[in-house]
């Protein structure tokens, strides 16, 4: 039922994209960003942001089998690589990796995208898993539940992006709250949880293989 394949898209997809982007990751890098700026100066970008990863949201999830067409990549395939990028952004979050700000400091002309849309809250590992996504609703069967499951995780984007917004927008007060100690804790969880992501999107890609053989 369409209604059956909203609500189990949009429980994935928002699971799935809460815990790969991670918004809190995204507050040293915007706390730097916008440290200049006046209060509806940070507002403003914190939405510009959030309005650009939604977009790199949405083409993701519907120009991703174009794109697959056009390089013949499978779909098998990309959920292999597509795990294996999830595996590495998670046992980089987990173990510890560079710092998030560096480069924060340079200048950009629209910082809103990038860095901070792209790659800060939307990189590589988040287009991977949305084009994932995009490629389970294609092998559903009928239009009716290709639909449902397209709302749902339209639906599950806007949520996550919504989100994000609400943790931007009170950076200053979360980056206090939690302290450093407290963004490293939340980062490694998360990680944690990216490396069971990534190794379920390659199980699911190597099922495929095994099945097409």
């Amino acid at each position: 039922m369409p209604g059956g394949e909203f609500a189990s898209f949009f429980l994935g997809s928002f699971f799935s994209l809460v815990t790969i982007i991670n918004p809190p990751s995204a507050l040293p890098l915007f706390t730097v960003l916008s440290g200049g700026l006046t209060a509806d100066g940070q507002r403003a970008l914190a939405r510009r942001a959030c309005l650009y990863a939604f977009m790199i949201l949405v083409v993701s999830l519907f120009a991703g089998g174009l794109i697959m067409n056009l390089f013949g990549v499978s779909s098998a395939a990309l959920r292999v690589a597509g795990g294996i990028c999830v595996l590495l952004l998670g046992h980089g979050m987990l173990f510890g990796r560079g710092g998030i700000d560096a480069g924060a400091h340079d200048t950009h002309a629209n910082p809103a995208f990038f860095p901070l849309a792209l790659p800060s809250i939307t990189g590589p590992g988040t287009i991977a898993v949305v084009i994932g996504i995009s490629t389970e609703i294609r092998e559903l069967k009928g239009l009716p539940a290709e639909l449902g499951a397209y709302a749902g995780t339209l639906a599950a984007m806007v949520a996550t992006c919504v989100l994000t917004w609400v943790v931007l927008r009170g950076a200053r007060v979360i980056s206090k709250r939690l302290g450093a100690n407290g963004i490293e804790v939340l980062t490694r969880l998360m990680g944690f949880l990216l490396l069971c992501i990534g190794v379920q999107f390659i199980a699911s890609g190597v099922r495929s293989f095994v099945g097409g053989s």
